[in-house]
């Protein structure tokens, strides 16, 4: 059930307003969020309902034993990090592994070992890389005694399968979700206009920007043969780049206002993050419920920067290569993230953009140098192949052929919109605009919503749900 379909929307209806006549009924909000979400879900397929209750069902047993069972909690742990891991390796990572290992043998045609694996485990189920990471992090917790389990198994479905974050995040934590979940308090008309706000922004990112970019991109890339035009292919990464940010954090701040009218708070998922001037910046903006996910739980725990300098950059690598292998089944996506961690351990080691931003001037070029990088990384994440991302790498670094972006009049208006939202929300993070007054504010927002009806795009499925 995609955010941006009608079918969502009467669902979205109907939610409210049975929430509205719960009152003050905690167990009986849980059981409806629970039973709502659970539909949302099973919406796509309703058999991988049972792969969230597999997983969720063993961690909540899994940390209710931790707290019990002390002496064993090292081995309740292990269990849940190998049924999650095991599901994810079995419905995401199987046909990756079997298909490679075809080639490293030379197996082929009946004696495949992807033709002996059920169609249904080739199938990735929409969001179980964030479903069961968020699930992981609950008993991570409850095993650090940062956390207390819940006894109530509707408590923790609720938390876990919580719709408006479910299939792409962000990844709450239970520790933050929990105690929210037993506090019914009545939604203020400025919370619930702060919820409103965040839907319309998202809608707009993801409808106006993300949906038009949408096109040019996929022609671009499926293309049979690829534009030998440098500039071109700049202009494509750049829409890239831009689509992948509207279409994934538009999805985020549509999943923050609905918790908002929920009467929760989700963390903020972006930041602004091309405006960074240091990869470590970047990565503290772009995705944050994700990079302080890698951070907390595997980083740290491998030792993070206290186990000398060789230790700190091996621990980066493996964390940004498992990050890039989290994103998809397939090398260009571990490439993209060995790719940020050669640029990482290139800035550790140098501290460039330390050096850079001491001068006012030379701030900008950091800029530049940082959103290249990211440029050249969103080539592998977005090829169909290392060899395409490969041949286009070359093609950009050519410097050769038409001076065209490849946007068209369409795509040039859209990424103007782009840059212009940008600008102007960057000079209202900074306070440099007066915030609009009541009445210009309902005025904007409803400009906004006509925008949105009249140049949405093709409405396609958000980027993130393969993932």
């Amino acid at each position: 059930m995609l955010f941006n379909s009608l079918i969502f929307v009467v669902f979205a209806l109907i939610f409210f307003v049975v929430s509205k006549l719960m009152g003050h009924r905690v167990k009986g909000r849980l059981l409806w969020l629970t039973m709502a979400s659970f539909f949302f879900y099973g919406w796509w397929d309703w058999r991988f309902l049972f792969l969230i209750l597999f997983s969720g069902l063993v961690d909540y047993l899994a940390a209710l034993g931790m707290y019990r069972f002390q002496r064993h909690k090292k081995l309740l742990l292990i269990i849940s990090v190998l049924a999650n891991i095991g599901s994810l390796s079995v419905f995401k990572y199987s046909g990756f592994i079997a298909s490679n290992l075809d080639q490293l043998f030379g197996l082929n045609g009946a004696f495949s070992l992807v033709a002996q694996i059920p169609d249904f485990f080739l199938i990735t189920p929409v969001g179980i890389s964030f479903y069961t990471f968020q699930s992981m992090s609950y008993t991570f917790d409850v095993y650090r005694n940062r956390l207390e389990p819940t006894r109530n198994v509707l408590h923790f479905f609720a938390y876990l399968s919580m719709f408006p974050q479910l299939v792409a995040g962000p990844i709450v934590r239970a520790k933050e979700m929990l105690p929210q979940m037993l506090r019914v308090t009545k939604v203020s008309k400025e919370e619930k206009w702060a919820g409103f706000q965040l839907i319309v922004r998202g809608y707009f990112k993801k409808m106006v920007i993300a949906d038009n970019l949408a096109p040019l991109v996929v022609a671009a890339f499926s293309a049979p043969e690829l534009n030998p035009s440098s500039m071109y292919w700049w202009g494509i990464i750049m829409a890239f780049a831009f689509q992948i940010y509207c279409d994934f954090a538009g999805y985020s701040d549509i999943a923050r206002g609905l918790a908002k009218w929920m009467g929760y708070d989700f963390p903020d998922n972006f930041n602004h993050p091309y405006i960074s001037t240091s990869l470590r910046e970047f990565w503290t903006r772009w995705h944050i419920s994700l990079s302080t996910w890698f951070r907390d739980y595997l980083y740290i725990p491998l030792g993070g920067s206290r186990l000398g300098v060789f230790r700190s950059h091996l621990n980066l690598w493996i964390t940004m290569v498992v990050s890039g292998l989290w994103h998809g089944a397939a090398w260009t996506f571990v490439v993209w993230g060995a790719l940020h961690a050669l640029f990482s351990s290139i800035e550790k080691i140098t501290s460039w953009p330390e050096r850079l931003k001491k001068s006012g001037t030379l701030r900008m070029l950091a800029w530049f140098i940082v959103s290249v990088q990211v440029l050249v990384a969103w080539v592998f994440f977005r090829a169909e192949s290392i060899g395409q991302a490969v041949d286009i790498l070359k093609l950009m670094f050519s410097f050769r052929g038409a001076l065209d972006l490849g946007w068209g009049l369409n795509g040039t208006v859209f990424m103007v919109l782009m840059v212009l939202r940008e600008l102007f929300a960057g000079l209202q993070l900074n306070k440099k605009l007066k915030p609009l007054s009541p009445r210009a504010e309902m005025i904007f927002y409803a400009l906004i919503i006509v925008v949105i009806i009249y140049f949405r795009g093709s409405g396609s499925e958000f980027i993130y749900f393969q993932f």
